[in-house]
């Protein structure tokens, strides 16, 4: 059997083909927010104009999952430093949710699918946790996420899919050859070099 002749062909084929009518709403709701509406019109084109940027990142993230499920995943590989994914990551979700600290290395990753799930496991962390800020501490390739509570780690980890983000981001690292792994309070990850 193909690629495409399985479930996750059948999921990367329906990613393909949501993109272009999101792509269509997007557009032109970023069309009909430079019109200068009055409100609350206004407000809720801003409201669908983020929806649709959401919903366009999901698909994202489940093309990604699809394809490493298929055995299709092609990731473009870069030469980044830890700290600085972690950094961006965090400025995703705004520096006074998550407290980045430590010395990074050069790791080679996919650097966008990995900076989204760095801050999709974060904002996991702090949903499925309960917390209003989450620690981000690196060292070198290792990228450790805290604190993880016992209701939280089986999301963080992947084994429970409440989270699609943090799901594909599992992934992706495995993938690529790194690791995550619980250690406590703590979910680490372990990024290629």
């Amino acid at each position: 059997m193909t690629p495409r002749a399985t479930f996750a062909g059948l999921v990367s084929l329906a990613c393909h083909d949501m993109r272009t009518p999101l792509a269509t709403v997007h557009g032109f709701t970023r069309t009909l927010a430079k019109a200068g509406l009055p409100d609350p019109a206004s407000r809720y084109v801003e409201m669908i104009e983020a929806a649709s940027a959401e919903l366009a990142e999901l698909v994202s993230e489940l093309a990604v999952a699809a394809r490493i499920e298929a055995g299709t995943y092609a990731p473009v590989l870069s030469e980044v430093d830890s700290l600085d994914l972690a950094r961006t990551a965090a400025e995703l979700l705004g520096e006074e949710r998550v407290a980045v600290s430590g010395a990074g290395a050069t790791v080679r990753v996919d650097e966008k699918a990995v900076r989204r799930g760095i801050a999709a496991l974060v904002q996991s962390a702090l949903r499925h946790g309960g917390f209003d800020e989450v620690a981000v501490s690196v060292d070198g390739p290792s990228v450790s996420l805290a604190p993880v509570t016992p209701a939280s780690a089986a999301v963080l980890t992947g084994d429970e899919h409440r989270d699609l983000g943090a799901a594909v981001a599992v992934r992706v690292v495995r993938a690529l050859g790194g690791g995550v792994e619980l250690a406590g309070t703590e979910l680490r990850l372990r990024l290629p070099q």
